[in-house]
This record gives structure tokens, sequence and C-alpha cells, in this order.
């Protein structure tokens, strides 16, 4: 029986998001904190649709690391696989607040600290989705992890699933990036990335064959880039390329996390055998909730007018 729907694996932190709107880091004065990091945001996203996430992460054994644990909790998550770091601090990310691409600066410490012990053989096997990001490979021990685990799932017959979010902030070395990158996908994952990840990821701007010729080489089936308000992309190896446009948002109120939302839907679409046309639908429904609130997705969701599509 597969008890566990996605496992997210990669890192947890805190996100401190500026209170004034499009203003930039350095003239930002109050901020407000959040329960952040890609793969965390899917597993609550996750958890509040529905779905059965376990979350394998690293935060610090100090008053952030509490307050993750009580935010986990309190969204329904098992916290078994979080392990609480005695010699590093929890992990903090000061962002801007936008209706762009959010600026952003991270403090790292206690979330790449994920060790093989925190995910058994026995939990990947009862998994359906093995989900990851870019972010979680782009530091040791994590990254040794993921791999190994990534192998596993693998050969267990679990889907995977990559959010390459690159920056160079988080990743300096751009050919390491890469390399580390191939390796993940010859396991053939579900592929997201927007056009700045591209953009930042190749140092350039390159054209969507590009892109979906670059990642199909590299042995994988389907690949959705995010194009913000210019819509959605997917290309599947097996049955074509497939355009969405953007739905139309009066006001955007943050943008942080709407990735994250997205790719929650994406994957909850997959999970239920749903067409890459209705996946893509689902997802944007999701990303524009979070475009209009601040934080996690709202509790007042229709989860049944966004999911039975």
């Amino acid at each position: 029986m597969k008890s566990i729907d996605i496992i997210c694996i990669g890192e947890v932190l805190i996100d401190f998001i500026g209170h004034e709107i499009n203003t930039s880091i350095n003239r930002t004065k109050d901020y407000h904190r959040f329960l952040g990091g890609s793969p965390t945001n899917v597993a609550v996203n996750a958890s509040r649709i529905g779905l059965k996430p376990l979350l394998v992460a690293s935060c610090g054994q100090d008053g952030l690391g509490d307050y993750i644990i009580r935010k986990l909790k309190s969204n329904s998550i098992d916290v078994s696989s979080v392990k609480k770091i005695d010699t590093e601090p929890t992990s903090v990310i000061f962002v801007s607040k936008s209706t762009d691409t959010p600026d952003f600066i991270p403090y790292r410490q206690a979330d790449c600290n994920i060790t093989i012990e925190q995910l058994t053989d026995d939990s990947i096997e009862k998994a359906k989705i093995f989900h990851t990001t870019c972010f979680a490979l782009s530091k040791n021990p994590a990254r040794t992890t993921i791999l190994n685990r990534a192998k596993k799932a693998k050969e267990l017959g679990v889907q995977l699933s990559i959010d390459i979010n690159f920056s160079e902030r988080i990743w300096s070395d751009r050919g390491e990036a890469k390399r580390v990158l191939n390796e993940y996908l010859l396991n053939d994952p579900l592929v997201k990335l927007s056009e700045d990840d591209c953009y930042r990821l190749f140092g350039e701007v390159k054209s969507e064959e590009f892109i979906f010729d670059y990642f199909h080489s590299l042995g994988v089936t389907i690949i959705c880039l995010t194009k913000g308000k210019k819509g959605v992309v997917v290309s599947d190896l097996k049955k074509g390329v497939f355009f969405q446009e953007a739905i139309y948002i009066n006001e955007i109120k943050d943008t942080t996390g709407a990735g994250d939302a997205f790719w929650t839907g994406f994957l909850y679409a997959q999970i239920n055998k749903k067409p890459i046309e209705q996946c893509i639908t689902i997802a944007q429904k999701l990303a524009s909730i979070k475009l209009q609130n601040v934080g996690r997705l709202p509790d007042n969701i229709n989860l049944e007018q966004i999911l039975n599509v």
C-alpha cells in the first residue's frame, strides 16, 4: 500500500518577508515571519488539499526550530523525519514582498544537514512521488543523501520530481550545479522550472525549444515551464507540447511560494492521473490563490471547485 503521497526532501527554514510591498530589502523596515523552504511549502500545501506528505528536513535546536516544528504540526505534517541540529542554527531567508520575482538574502545553516538515516527504504517504497529542489541539492550532506535516496526511489518504481529553483546566490558554481542536476535527472523526474530559473541556470535567455530539448536530452519525459503572466508550457516527450494562458489576477499581494503552490497542484493532479491540461489548470488555480495571499494558502479554499477539474 502506498501510504505516502509525496516525500518532500530538502530545505526547511524561516522566511522573513518584508511588510512593505514592492520595496527593496535595503529599504524594508519590518519583516513578518513565515514557515518556508520550497519542499516544506509543497508538504504543507499537500496536507491542506488532502494529500499525505512526508517531510524530510533539518533545522536548528533553537527557538526558530521550535517554531518550525510547531507550525508543521499545526499543519498536520509528520515531523518524525525532521531532524533538529545542535551544532547549527535554523536557516533563514530575508525576502522582499513583491508582485514580481522577489529579492532575497539567504543565511543557510542547518537546512543542508540531511542524512540518509532520515529516510528509510521502507518509507520510500510507501511513497507515490519523491520530490526535491535545486536549492536542496546545492550543499552536502543533503546533496549526497538526496541523490542516494533518489536512486533508491527510482529502483523502487517511485515517480520522482524536482523544482529547479536555481540561484547563483545559493549555488555559485553553475557548472557543478548542472553536473549534479544531470545525475538527478537520470531518474526521469517531473521537472518544474520558471523562466527566471532558466535565465539564472544558463546565464542568458534561452528559447523554449532549447530548454525543452536540453532537459529531454538528459532523460526527462515531462517538463513544466512557468512563464508568470505569459502562462505555462508543458512539454511531454510522449504527448507533445501544451500551453495555457495565465489566470488573470486583479491584485497580486505576494509572489513568494506561488511556484510551490503551483507544483503542489500539478503533483496532486499527477497522483490522480489527470490529463496534462487538467494538471496545468489545477496547478494554476492553486497558484492564483497563493498570489492573492501572504504566507500560506488560506483556510477558506473551495478545494472541491479547484481539484475536481
